[in-house]
């Protein structure tokens, strides 16, 4: 509390306290009575900021220590020990229960290393620096190739690839050629059959040389997804990744999906998507200096002590918490100017008092403090290298931790001897951690998501494997034209429904608001997910038959249209003129008398119990419509429709129909299967049999997941599996 206040006098406390400023007063409590508070509200909101008391939630004490040592090394040392000894004391801590937090990425380097060096589990969630990664490095030199074969250097990453299989002596051999023919690589390799090159070089040769010339040869027909997709299920590169330690996989894959989330913005924002365009696209970025943002999952992947900024630690907490190099110069930072400053004169807004940059610190390093439960410990060194030794941080001085004139820390040992007691206590953690702690993770350790989607269990039902590649390694894969077509009739046609509700004199209600049968609107659970659009009356009698042209109903089409991932031009025309043709019938069908919708894309998260447990199935309907005083609930399906349907075909409505009556608190009428290609329907309810083997499926399917095994199911089915191309279990 006393060191926040250091922050005075831009805190409303102090303005609000502060006699002299009695004008300043006058402003803060007119600005609260302008944004139409009542009376009361401004005096509870006056009297909480006056009283800003910190009153702790948990019993007890928690420990805070600072650490010293002679140099950065020494600081390493010092924060692994007091690791190792709160892990081998606290039997019930978890390496999740760790976080170690640095002011900038460049401070964690060390700490990485030394965690590393000693087999402890750790993960590094870095905000940026997504395009130094090595794996992002190697899809943009193999794209910089299909742009320009003389790249060499780029041509040389991708000959050091591991599925390329070259030895050092034959790069060697290849760079000395090219060097002395003042040849690109590209063209020495091109004349290898004239070079002297054993048989076994050159057979490596020829595989580069025939898939770069794959490449060039649809380049400027693919966007950038789908050549950067190419490239990894074509050379080999995404089955040598699933093949790494389970940890490092995960790791590598979360790279590549986050740099196609790149490639996606790039080509939602662009009419020409190729490679080309990109990698300009891409210098530039590099020549600003962007790095690439990183966006790690805290909660994913197996149980690591955690390494962030305290920028990325906001609204995370720990057990143990160490926040270290706190020296100044590195926290607090030194402030960076602008490189053009406005002046003051044309700064309309009024300019907070004292160093603001100072204080943007402070309440970082509070931040820091805060996310601490149990121990929060500073660690420091006056020697990081250089000329000059550093002072400990003055915000340690603030908070009482150390004296500025005399620094006395407190310190895990003395200085005789670290080396040894350091190696001693990394042994003694190794010896005494669990077997996969001190090895590598196997494929079972990971974390159980907080919930499953239809599709998720319908993968693990298919193939246990599958699951594995698509939802816990989550492999790119490359997308089809039908699955795009099926994205585009379905924004269609949740657009038109809006329309219709726009005509009809109906609302869009809030997420967690819905009209039931009387009109008025009532209060759900939060149960509701993602972008439903809810459909409640609008204060006045809605017209029942509302007139859509067909013209409008293409152009909601030509809106929706996915243009991505079909096979050729010729083939994205067919589905062009095909989902026109099913929209004519759909509207020919349905024009004078349109369904009562309730809602479209309507989320939800049903709640299943077993033994105490609760799981959770997380989904989206497509449609749900009031017949009858009943719920019907339509999903639709781009394909023909089945004579009959089996069990397995009706899982997904059954999931729906169990999950509707939590949403509406109204009885499911029927389930629907809308099949667009021929515009015909397949309709049925569960029954009660069928929704009680649903609910016992969704348990087993869970209790299997979290063992962590995932064995291979190959059937017939393998050859139109995503991942046959990397999977060792395959049947042809």
């Amino acid at each position: 509390y006393e060191f926040i206040k250091l922050n005075n006098p831009n805190r409303l406390e102090w303005q609000l306290n502060n006699n002299a400023n009695i004008k300043g007063k006058s402003k803060i409590l007119s600005e609260l009575r302008s944004d139409r508070i009542d009376s009361d509200r401004i005096n509870k909101k006056v009297a909480g900021v006056l009283n800003k008391k910190l009153i702790a939630q948990n019993k007890g004490r928690g420990e805070i220590k600072v650490l010293k040592a002679e140099d950065l090394a020494g600081e390493v040392r010092a924060v692994i020990e007091r690791i190792s000894e709160l892990k081998n004391k606290d039997k019930e801590a978890g390496w999740d229960d760790f976080a170690i937090l640095v002011r900038a990425n460049d401070s964690a380097k060390e700490f990485c290393s030394a965690l590393d060096a000693a087999g402890l589990p750790y993960q590094f969630l870095a905000s940026r620096g997504l395009y130094s990664k090595p794996v992002i490095l190697d899809v943009i030199a193999y794209l910089k190739l299909l742009d320009d074969y003389h790249e060499s250097r780029a041509m040389y990453r991708v000959l050091n690839l591991p599925m390329f299989r070259f030895t050092h002596l034959e790069l060697v051999e290849l760079s000395n050629l090219a060097h002395r023919k003042a040849w690109s690589l590209f063209e020495t390799m091109r004349e290898a059959d004239h070079l002297d090159f054993n048989p076994e070089t050159k057979k490596k040769i020829i595989q580069v040389l025939m898939l770069i010339s794959k490449h060039t040869a649809s380049v400027r027909e693919r966007s950038i997804g789908e050549m950067v997709l190419a490239f990894l299920n074509d050379s080999g590169y995404l089955k040598q990744i699933t093949e790494l330690p389970e940890e490092k996989s995960r790791e590598q894959l979360g790279f590549l999906n986050q740099f196609m989330k790149r490639v996606q913005t790039f080509e939602a924002a662009n009419d020409d998507k190729s490679v080309r365009q990109f990698l300009a696209e891409f210098a530039l970025e590099l020549d600003s200096g962007e790095t690439g943002s990183l966006a790690p999952d805290p909660e994913a992947g197996p149980e690591a002590i955690k390494i962030l900024t305290v920028h990325g630690a906001k609204g995370l907490e720990f057990k143990y918490v160490f926040a270290v190099s706190m020296v100044d110069r590195r926290f607090p930072t030194d402030e960076r100017k602008e490189q053009i400053e406005v002046p003051e004169a044309l700064i309309k807004e009024i300019l907070p008092e004292g160093d603001i940059h100072l204080e943007e610190e402070r309440r970082l390093f509070y931040v820091a403090m805060t996310r601490a439960k149990e121990g929060l410990y500073f660690s420091w060194a006056p020697d990081y290298g250089g000329s000059r030794q550093k002072k400990p941080s003055r915000f340690l001085v603030e908070c009482d931790l150390v004296d500025s004139a005399s620094p006395v820390i407190l310190t895990p040992h003395s200085d005789a001897g670290k080396e040894s007691r350091f190696e001693d206590g990394m042994k003694s953690l190794v010896a005494n951690a669990p077997r996969d702690d001190r090895t590598k993770f196997k494929q079972a350790d990971f974390r159980m998501p907080g919930y499953l989607s239809y599709t998720q269990l319908a993968a693990f039902s298919k193939c246990p494997y599958q699951y594995r590649f698509a939802h816990i390694l989550k492999v790119p894969v490359k997308g089809k034209g039908v699955f795009s077509f099926g994205k585009t009739m379905h924004a269609t046609l949740q657009k038109l429904y809006e329309l219709l509700a726009e005509r009809r004199g109906l609302g869009q209600a809030p997420l967690d608001l819905y009209a039931n049968k009387g009109g008025e609107v009532v209060n759900v659970d939060k149960n509701l997910t993602g972008r439903a659009t809810l459909f409640t009356g609008a204060g006045k009698e809605p017209d029942k038959n509302p007139t859509v042209k067909l013209e409008e109903v293409y152009g909601l089409y030509e809106q929706s249209w996915q243009d991505d991932w079909f096979e050729s031009k010729e083939k994205k025309k067919e589905y062009r003129q095909k989902g026109r043709d099913i929209l004519k019938v759909y509207y020919e069908k349905h024009k004078d008398n349109w369904p009562e919708v309730r809602a479209t894309e309507q989320g939800f998260k049903l709640k299943i119990e077993s033994a105490g447990s609760y799981y959770t199935v997380q989904g989206r309907i497509d449609r749900v419509d009031t017949v009858g005083g009943k719920l019907r609930l339509v999903d639709y399906k781009t394909g023909l429709p089945k004579d009959k349907l089996t069990f397995e075909e009706k899982e997904q409505l059954l999931i729906y129909q169990l999950a509707a009556p939590d949403l509406y608190r109204e009885e499911v009428g029927s389930l629907v299967f809308y099949y667009l290609d021929n515009n015909t329907e397949v309709e049925f309810l569960g029954t009660p049999p069928e929704l009680q083997k649903m609910k016992e499926q969704i348990i087993t399917a869970v209790e299997k997941i979290k063992k962590g095994e995932f064995p291979p199911k190959p059937s017939m089915l393998c050859k139109w599996c995503d991942f046959f191309d990397i999977c060792e279990y395959r049947q042809s």
